[in-house]
């Protein structure tokens, strides 16, 4: 039965609250930390754990009012447990807590990854599985198929950088801001895609598995051959090659899962999934294979917390009080004990045997 959950995410740099109704956004808050963060040129995990401090509690007051509710009205707290900066879901999964246990409601612990996933489920036009969607981001990348709404089977991941660590490094590089994949696909417009000859990694493994530390480091080898006069001068070529070959690997990745299995749609997560060029390249393989594409508002691409409250209405609920001495994880999947939804599984069992 669906129930009003108020939402928390904090497992980055973005400090965010929701408010959902069943699969109905009543309320989304998101409160970025990129001006913090830009004079660094990526993102600093003690200043984001002392920003979510500060703006934790503001954001969820703004999302219950948004929503035009009041925490008498929520059933059910849901947070982002993992995986994530520790210090930043430390803050998330505390404020959370501190929510729940007043009112003795039920606290659900939610797996970031899935909450990239469970973005398809929401209103106005949720998908149903099963799925194939191809979740990238700055700190995850990968190609889960999804058969119910719980979880989801690991089919590839990277082997080294995300997909959007990799934009922000390259955007670093040349000279933009952070955070880079929005400045590195704008210059990318001005530019020629095929100016520069740029290697697909994992082009000839026959698995799922991505990498995109190698076309890092051959830009890096690139902008030492032109130095800094010609990097200046070829900037929108050396964006527009680096974002053609990694939407390549991308879209290649995602061709080869399509034909193993069979599945009735596609879906993108992650930021990465902002795309325009992404977004362009996936549409033209799903109306090649005539499959459906499912592509959720850019609002939902990035980090948010109507996610994660997506996810938790179909993972199982921790009670009171068994819930206070529930810690955040970094890396690693949810405790046995806990509520662990089948994607967490296959990921960490993925990670023990790489």
């Amino acid at each position: 039965m669906d129930r009003t959950i108020l939402a928390i995410e904090t497992s980055c740099d973005d400090t965010c609250a929701a408010v959902l109704d069943g699969p109905r956004i009543l309320s989304s808050v998101i409160s970025s930390q990129a001006a913090a963060h830009e004079q660094f040129g990526g993102v600093v995990p003690e200043v984001a754990s002392r920003h979510h401090l500060e703006l934790t509690a503001p954001v969820v007051e703004a999302a219950l009012a948004e929503a035009g509710t009041s925490l008498d009205d929520v059933e059910a707290v849901a947070v982002t447990a993992g995986p994530g900066l520790i210090g930043a879901l430390l803050v998330g999964v505390s404020t959370a807590k501190a929510i729940a246990a007043p009112r003795r409601l039920p606290l659900i612990p939610v797996d970031h990854l899935q909450g990239h996933v469970a973005a398809n489920f929401l209103e106005p036009e949720p998908l149903a599985p099963s799925f194939l969607c191809l979740l990238a981001s700055g700190g995850h990348t990968l190609l889960a198929g999804v058969r119910d709404h719980s979880g989801y089977e690991l089919l590839g991941q990277t082997l080294d950088d995300a997909a959007g660590e990799a934009f922000d490094k390259v955007a670093r590089l040349l000279g933009l801001g952070y955070p880079g994949g929005p400045a590195l696909q704008k210059l990318a417009e001005e530019g020629d895609p095929e100016a520069f000859e740029m290697p697909v990694a994992m082009s000839r493994d026959p698995g799922l598995d991505l990498s995109f530390s190698g076309l890092k480091t051959a830009l890096v080898y690139l902008a030492r051959e032109l130095g800094p006069e010609g990097v200046e001068e070829r900037r929108a070529d050396l964006a527009a090659s680096f974002q053609a070959a990694a939407v390549g690997q991308l879209v290649a990745k995602l061709e080869r899962a399509l034909k193993r299995g069979e599945w009735e749609a596609v879906a993108l997560g992650g930021g990465v999934a902002a795309n325009g060029p992404l977004r362009e390249a996936v549409g033209e393989l799903c109306e090649r294979r005539g499959v459906p594409l499912k592509l959720v508002p850019l609002s939902l691409c990035t980090d948010n917390a109507a996610m994660i409250a997506s996810a938790a209405r179909f993972t199982s609920p921790i009670r009171y009080p068994d819930y206070l001495a529930y810690d955040a994880f970094p890396t690693r999947p949810l405790p046995a004990d806990g509520p662990i939804s089948q994607g967490m599984l296959d990921l960490s069992a993925r990670r023990q045997r790489v």
